[in-house]
């Protein structure tokens, strides 16, 4: 059956890919939310009444796994292949193959990356000295342009793409996209800890030279720290431990 996207059904599915996660359970995982978005797609194409809708929809209520951002992507794919009037079995086998590399990119573009850096973010701004409340403001602005802009692009990218969206999510290098939002989150971090120093009873109570040495160690470290990462980190745990336990030895 092939048929043309109407505007309120690519709107309603891409609302309802919010709560996706909504229904997660064990065996199905996020399979139960993806049905429920796809269902407005469904509707149009096979109709609306149970028994017309039975079997499209229980062919998206298999097991389908991967992160609740990215999994736009096959949302919107999915949506294009049933306007295509693809076969069930290779709408099937495509969210077979595109659920562990959605799952596993998104893992390390949004958790291990955008998340830490967006809360780097917001610390910086608070022992830079500004309210409390700005600093919230400041994260929950930041990683929710990150992850809407994350949501729309993806589905987006399904939609126009299909089946063939393998070969765009590579050319897309979210990799390299990874790599540079953790060196922000690198610089952030030294940006926070030399806050931290320079505040009420850090570097500034030591003297000028001890922040003269924190200021070139930072900037050293901009330079050719991920050269040397091994030995500086081994060096900053250290100091760290120093620092804590000082009162406690003298």
């Amino acid at each position: 059956m092939k048929g043309t996207l109407t505007r309120s059904t690519v709107v309603s599915t891409f609302a309802r890919s919010f709560l996706i996660q909504g229904s997660w359970n064990y065996h199905t995982m996020i399979g139960s939310g993806f049905a429920f978005a796809v269902l407005p797609a469904l509707r149009q194409f096979f109709g609306r009444s149970d028994e017309e809708l039975e079997q499209p929809l229980r062919r998206h209520l298999e097991h389908f796994n991967a992160h609740p951002y990215l999994s736009s992507v096959a949302l919107g794919a999915t949506l294009r292949m049933e306007a295509d009037g693809e076969d069930p079995e290779t709408i099937k086998r495509f969210k077979v193959a595109v659920r562990g590399p959605l799952g596993s990119l998104g893992d390390a573009l949004v958790w291990a990356s955008w998340l830490p850096t967006v809360s780097l973010a917001s610390l910086v701004v608070y022992w830079w000295g500004a309210p409390g409340w700005v600093s919230v403001v400041v994260f929950l602005g930041l990683y929710n342009v990150g992850h809407i802009g994350l949501r729309v692009w993806g589905f987006q990218t399904g939609l126009n793409e299909g089946r063939r969206v393998g070969r765009y999510l590579g050319q897309a290098a979210l990799g390299l996209w990874t790599n540079r939002v953790r060196a922000t989150a690198t610089l952030l971090l030294g940006v926070l800890a030399g806050l931290i120093l320079a505040s009420d009873g850090g570097l500034g109570e030591i003297g000028a030279l001890w922040t003269a040495l924190a200021g070139s160690a930072f900037l050293g470290g901009l330079v050719i720290g991920h050269l040397v990462w091994r030995p500086a980190a081994v060096a900053v745990v250290a100091a760290v431990a120093l620092l804590a336990t000082w009162g406690v030895v003298q």
